[in-house]
C-alpha cells in the first residue's frame, strides 16, 4: 500500500510518499513559494538526483497537481497512476479538544479544523486549503487527519488549566495544548522498542529539541505534561521563540518601547530565544561555533537553553516519580553531541550518567548513557512522517 503524506504551510508544502508494506520511502519532496514569484518543486525520488520544476503555482491545489505530477511521471515518478495512492494522511496543527486521536476525513471533522482556525490561525488554514485541494483532485482516496495536539489531550485537567478566571476557558478554550505531539508520540514507541518492554509499563520524558523545542512526560504510553502551551511560544527557550517569560515583561516593554499593538507576539516569537540573547543567529549550529570562539553571548544562548531544558526534565521527573527513560530528538537533540553533554551533566542524582563516547553520534537510533545508569538515554531520530503514514493506514479502509 502506498500512502502519500502532505505537509502544507502557508506558502510551502512537503511531502512524501512511502510503501507500508515494509515503510520504506519512496520519495520525498518540498514546494516553496506557492503564490510568489518564484515558486518552485524539489522532488527527490529515493537513490535518483533531485528534479526542480520552476513554475508558477497560484495557490495549493496548482501546488498538489504538480506534486501528483511528479509521483507518476515516467522519469522520476514512483507510481504508474495515482490509483496506487490508495491513502493521504494530513499534518493538522490543530484540533483543540475535539479529537485525542488521528481520524478519517469527513465533512464534519472539516467542520471542526475551521472551528480552530483561531487556535492556529497561522497552519490551520493552509493545512484545510491542503485537505480541500487533494480532495478535489482525488477524490475517491481516503483521507486522514493526524494532529500535532492530539497526543497531548490525554494530560489531566491540572496539567493544561491556567490560573486566569476559569470563564476563559469556558468561553475561548484557553488552555495548555502543547504541539509537536506525533513526534513524542513516535520516539516513545521506538523507546519501548529499543528497551524491550510495553510502552504502557513504561515512564518517559521526551526532548523534541529542533529550532521549535518541547519536552513531555510520558506515563504509562499516555502523555500526562508538556511544555508547549496555548500556543508553541510557551516553554522551553527556542531558536527565535522566547518560552516562558513573567507575562508581565509584554505590557512594561511595550510601554518602554511605545510598540505597537502586536509587536510585542512578533518580538517573542520571531526575535527572542536563541536569537535574541546571542544576536547572531536563530541556528544552532551558528552560535555553537561562536560559542567555540569564545562570545560571551554565544555561549549565554547555549546555557539558557540547556538551563531550561534540564528544568524539564527534573519537573516531569518528579511529577512521573521517576523515568525509565530520557528521549533526544529533532534537529538539535538528534546531532548536537555537546547540548546533549550539558543537559544531562551533573544529574547523578537522579540516575542519569551520560557515556562520553557513546554520545559522539549523530542522527542515530541508539543508546548514549553510560551502561550502569539507572536511567536509559537514547538517540531517537524522529519521524513523522511514517507515524502520519501509519496512522492513515490504520484508519483509510474503516
Amino acid at each position: 500500500m502506498k500512502v502519500l503524506v502532505i505537509n502544507c504551510g502557508s506558502s510551502s508544502l512537503k511531502y512524501q510518499v512511502l510503501q507500508m508494506e515494509d515503510e520504506s520511502l519512496l520519495c520525498k519532496g518540498l514546494v516553496e513559494r506557492i503564490g510568489i514569484n518564484g515558486s518552485v518543486l524539489k522532488h527527490e525520488k529515493i537513490g535518483q538526483e533531485k528534479f526542480v520544476l520552476e513554475v508558477p503555482m497560484d495557490d495549493h491545489k496548482d501546488a498538489i497537481g504538480h506534486v501528483l505530477d511528479a509521483i507518476v511521471d515516467a522519469d522520476h515518478g514512483v507510481a504508474k497512476s495515482m490509483a496506487e495512492i490508495e491513502a493521504v494522511g494530513h499534518r493538522v496543527v490543530h484540533a483543540g479538544e475535539k479529537y485525542a486521536c488521528s481520524v478519517k476525513i469527513t465533512e464534519d471533522v472539516m467542520k471542526a479544523l475551521e472551528e480552530c482556525t483561531d487556535l492556529a490561525p497561522l497552519h490551520n488554514p493552509p493545512n484545510i486549503l491542503g485537505i480541500r485541494a487533494c480532495q478535489e483532485l482525488m477524490p475517491n482516496t481516503p483521507m486522514v487527519a493526524v494532529f500535532d495536539t492530539a497526543f497531548h489531550q490525554t494530560m489531566p485537567a491540572e496539567s493544561y488549566i491556567y490560573a486566569i478566571p476559569y470563564e476563559y476557558y469556558e468561553k475561548y478554550k484557553v488552555r495548555r495544548y502543547g504541539f509537536h505531539g506525533t513526534s513524542h508520540k513516535y520516539v516513545a514507541e521506538r523507546a519501548a522498542d529499543m528497551l524491550g518492554k510495553p510502552l504502557e509499563e513504561l515512564k518517559i520524558i521526551t526532548c523534541h529539541l529542533g529550532n521549535g523545542a518541547s519536552v513531555s512526560a510520558i506515563k504509562n504510553g499516555k502523555c500526562i505534561d508538556t511544555s508547549m502551551g496555548f500556543t508553541p511560544l510557551e516553554g522551553l527557550v527556542m531558536g527565535t521563540r522566547s518560552g516562558d517569560i513573567d507575562p508581565a515583561i509584554v505590557t512594561y516593554i511595550r510601554q518602554k518601547e511605545n510598540l505597537p499593538q502586536g509587536e510585542m507576539n512578533n518580538i517573542l516569537n520571531k526575535k527572542s530565544g536563541i536569537l535574541g540573547i546571542s544576536g547572531i543567529s536563530s541556528d544552532f549550529r551558528d552560535v555553537e561555533a561562536a560559542a567555540a570562539e569564545g562570545n560571551y553571548r554565544a555561549q549565554l544562548a547555549e546555557k539558557v537553553f540547556a538551563h531550561k531544558v534540564r528544568f524539564y526534565i527534573g519537573a516531569y521527573f518528579a511529577e512521573l516519580n521517576g523515568a525509565d527513560a530520557i528521549v533526544f530528538t529533532a534537529g538539535v537533540g538528534e546531532n548536537d553531541m555537546n547540548m546533549r553533554d550539558i543537559i544531562c551533566e551533573d544529574m547523578d542524582a537522579l540516575g542519569i550518567k551520560m557515556d562520553l563516547v557513546k554520545n559522539k553520534v549523530r542522527g542515530k537510533e541508539t543508546v548514549i548513557s553510560a551502561d550502569d545508569s539507572k536511567v536509559k538515554v537514547l538517540l531517537i531520530p524522529t519521524n513523522e512522517e511514517l507515524m502520519i503514514a501509519r496512522d492513515t493506514v490504520a484508519l483509510a479502509n474503516d
